[in-house]
């Protein structure tokens, strides 16, 4: 494996993290309701245990309102006691076919959990992204040791492998900031 290839993996591996990231943020609730939150929630369906979004389809009503359209006709009290046993502290109620899930108001207490939370997720990120360079620039090392590479191909690779480093952490940052603002937003 040539410095490149250990640099493009680095990358591309720091850019997964970064995804992966951004799927766990959107798990995070805030004020407002997002259709993402119920994907964790499993449905008893004919046996074996699906996401809600596998059963039915999943809308924003308004702001504040999730709306689940069952597919079949008797899924919509397995739906109902699956998202009431979550762990989300939400209350569905059933309009005929139609399934509506408002969103609670959040306590500030609530707010500042959420925030720790999503600090806990980003760090676990950052964590990544540091092993990764730190595999990285073992990678580099054990080249120029095999002497498959000089020590200034190792001083300039390890310098690249830096700078995308720095640039995922502040992006990481960044996402942190915009979804505490996001949770703090009354």
């Amino acid at each position: 494996m040539s410095i490149a290839e250990i640099k493009q993996n680095a990358q591309t591996k720091m850019d997964q993290s970064i995804d992966s990231f951004k799927h766990n943020l959107t798990k995070i609730r805030t004020g407002r309701a997002n259709p993402a939150i119920l994907d964790s929630v499993q449905v008893d369906y004919y046996g074996s245990f699906m996401p809600i979004n596998q059963v039915a389809n999943v809308t924003l009503l308004d702001a504040r309102t999730i709306s689940i359209q069952p597919w079949e006709k008797g899924m919509g009290a397995k739906i109902e006691k699956a998202i009431r046993e979550s762990d989300l502290g939400l209350n569905p109620a059933s309009q005929g076919d139609l399934i509506r899930v408002p969103m609670p108001p959040m306590s500030e207490e609530r707010r500042k959990d959420m925030t720790k939370l999503v600090r806990n997720e980003g760090e676990s990120a950052k964590i990544a992204v540091r092993n990764l360079r730190r595999d990285a620039n073992e990678a580099v090392k054990k080249l120029v040791k095999d002497k498959l590479a000089s020590e200034d191909d190792q001083k300039r690779a390890e310098a690249d492998i830096q700078k995308a480093t720095d640039a995922h952490i502040i992006g990481i940052d960044r996402l942190i900031a915009d979804k505490e603002k996001e949770i703090m937003a009354v």
